[in-house]
């Protein structure tokens, strides 16, 4: 077997096989459609309330409901919850989330169809200190762990509950990190130890799920799972997919879907959860929508054209494509986004706001805000004025000329006859037929191409990737541009099915530039708001996939029935006071019990310790603890500001 295979075909659509997993009434993996499920935001002791937003979870598309249980009187109250629904008609799967208790899980694994467990902080106490552990140390803590899990196994077995062992990346243990370290291989290795324990007591009613809030980490943690389980011989357990505190709106669709919908591509995933900082009910529907996009891929995917049948990188780790530089793509570069203006008629220096770049005619100048487009295609006329500062006009090869301040966009077939070219950027576009071995060689002869891709495969992400396998593969450094362009959806589908096309490539280091083509429109005014919608998705995409941070970005949880303050609108606060510091990361953080960990990523941490309580953070260290709500934003801007990355809004004609 290849040491890259994380699925069994990378170039056409095909569901992962996986056992079969019982949960209640509603069995997952196997056969069975992949499944939609979410959590409850309320406090679990309140009987009547979790009773009624579970109703409404259900009423939404949730197949599973999941429900925070972190001691055992509330472990003892699912049952009430529990009973509550079926005298309502309700006979949806429960889960017990369990963190750090044990004793809770055992009582829940007697009442509800599923518990889920944390293997970095189940059987360890411990608030995530650096330890060395040599063999002997580390054997006896594997003991120790043992020791504590096995009741909750047999538990199981007895009452024919199912499990999710599902590895968090910020929570890790001082044995994985000490051995690991926090990585993709220890998110992998901490689910293994309690699997391998499982798989000795002959208890398979497993699902597994390695979730983060950095997209790259989470799905190269997938990805790895997979093989290693197929490597030590267990059995192809069901994964369910998320990224952790994705955030709320746009910025927590587009998150979700970039991590989760790369995995859905290849084949992997049999339950999904998006976690929005919104009401749960809201979540179903996203996840659904990223669901449905498969149910008929298999019958409708063209087969794609290539013959390289395995992944050329490490899909474990990221590591950007190396390129040359052509004027300001690859090599060093961010991606850069290119804006589609080619529908849009008499072309007025107002209508580029859309993208971005604002006229300020009291001074005669251009401003640019974070989203200001990098390129504008024109098409068939350049622009009727000189391009704004930042910004760089391209235009169909044949009206360009070498005497306009433009670039020009061949196809492949055009381009290579051609005998008027720029002498230092060429824009060629193609999809994956048009790029056979003979244009490979003559790209990789070529310093001033810039290759744009294409395809109209329904299977688009792994055709779109595989045409960069090919330059991967025989080593063809030309920057590559990645297209898509979207009929017949819902904004809401753009927003996911963008996220997911682009962001797989993205994901694993492969492309230079994105081109996302607006929603059509006959209308001029809709057409710039379609293109304010695509420009400011393809921003979010890059920043969602870690290849380019244009804005502040929010790791905020969810929220659950353990959430000390209302997330919604704290969440909304702070990102008032904080939204102008690009490149920013800030976790906003329910509770104590998993906020630390499931933030790991954050550059500051705003977590709930109490009731009107904060704990201030900066990374994973404290900074202050016991801080009162309504004084915690400003003084998470102090630290910041000691910090010297605070900086204040400014407010311009370019806002207004």
């Amino acid at each position: 077997m290849h040491t890259n295979w994380y699925c069994d075909d990378i170039n056409s659509y095909q569901r992962r096989e996986t056992v079969e997993v019982t949960i209640g009434g509603i069995p997952m993996g196997g056969s069975n459609p992949i499944r939609v499920q979410s959590m409850t935001t309320v406090d679990t002791m309140d009987t009547e309330g979790s009773i009624e937003e579970v109703i409404r979870m259900v009423d939404s598309g949730c197949e599973y409901v999941r429900i925070t249980a972190p001691s055992i009187k509330e472990a003892e109250n699912l049952k009430n919850i529990k009973e509550g629904l079926k005298a309502r008609g309700y006979d949806v799967p429960l889960v017990a989330d369990i963190h750090f208790t044990p004793n809770a899980a055992e009582v829940a694994a007697k009442i509800v169809e599923k518990v889920r467990i944390n293997p970095g902080n189940y059987a360890d106490k411990k608030k995530f200190d650096f330890i060395e552990y040599d063999d002997e140390t580390y054997q006896a803590e594997l003991e120790r762990i043992r020791e504590r899990f096995i009741p909750l196994v047999e538990i199981c077995k007895e009452h024919g509950t199912a499990m999710r062992i599902g590895t968090n990346h910020g929570s890790l243990s001082d044995r994985i990190l000490s051995r690991y370290g926090d990585t993709p291989l220890g998110m992998v290795e901490s689910a293994l130890e309690f699997l391998r324990i499982c798989d000795d007591l002959d208890y398979h009613n497993i699902v597994l799920s390695m979730k983060a809030s950095n997209t790259q980490v989470m799905v190269q943690a997938y990805r790895l799972l997979v093989q290693k389980m197929q490597e030590e011989g267990l059995k192809p357990y069901p994964l369910h997919l998320g990224v952790t505190e994705a955030g709320d709106g746009e910025d927590g669709r587009v998150k979700s879907a970039v991590g989760i919908g790369t995995l859905l591509e290849d084949g992997l995933g049999d339950t999904v959860r998006v976690s929005l900082t919104e009401a749960p009910e809201a979540e179903a529907p996203v996840a659904a929508a990223l669901i449905n996009r498969y149910d008929d891929r298999a019958a409708t995917a063209d087969q794609i054209n290539t013959t390289i049948d395995a992944s050329p990188k490490n899909p474990f780790q990221y590591e950007r494509r190396k390129t040359i530089e052509v004027d300001t793509f690859g090599d060093h570069n961010v991606p850069r986004v290119i804006a589609d203006f080619s529908e849009v008629e008499n072309i007025q220096m107002s209508d580029l706001k859309s993208i971005g770049h604002h006229y300020l005619p009291a001074t005669d100048k251009w401003g640019m805000s974070d989203h200001g487009a990098d390129f504008i295609y024109t098409g068939k006329a350049p622009l009727p004025f000189m391009s704004p500062s930042g910004m760089k006009n391209i235009v169909d090869a044949d009206i360009w000329q070498s005497n306009m301040d433009t670039y020009p966009l061949f196809s492949v077939e055009n381009y290579f006859s051609s005998a008027n070219k720029h002498n230092s950027l060429n824009f060629v576009r193609g999809n994956i037929n048009d790029i056979n071995e003979q244009v490979i060689e003559d790209l990789s002869k070529d310093t001033t191409v810039v290759l744009w891709i294409f395809s109209e495969n329904s299977h688009t992400m792994p055709e779109l990737r595989a045409i960069l396998f090919k330059l991967y593969a025989a080593n063809v450094g030309c920057p590559v541009v990645i297209e898509r362009d979207y009929k017949n959806v819902t904004p809401d589908e753009l927003q996911l099915y963008c996220s997911t096309d682009i962001g797989g490539v993205l994901i694993d280091g492969l492309g230079d530039g994105v081109f996302l083509k607006p929603l059509p429109s006959n209308n001029k005014e809709e057409l710039l708001d379609q293109l304010t919608t695509s420009n400011r998705l393809a921003f979010g995409i890059l920043q969602a996939a870690r290849t380019r941070m244009t804005k502040t970005e929010y790791i905020s949880c969810p929220s659950c029935g353990r959430t000390l303050f209302d997330l919604q609108e704290t969440t909304a606060m702070i990102r008032k006071r904080t939204d102008h510091l690009k490149g920013l990361k800030i976790g906003i953080m329910g509770c104590i019990v998993n906020g630390p960990g499931e933030m790991a990523d954050a550059d500051y941490g705003y977590v709930g310790s109490g009731k009107g309580k904060i704990t201030l953070y900066r990374g994973q260290d404290v900074v202050k603890r016991g801080v009162p709500s309504e004084s915690a934003v400003d003084e998470l801007i102090k630290i910041i500001d000691g910090d010297g990355n605070w900086f204040e809004s400014e407010t311009s004609e370019i806002e207004a």
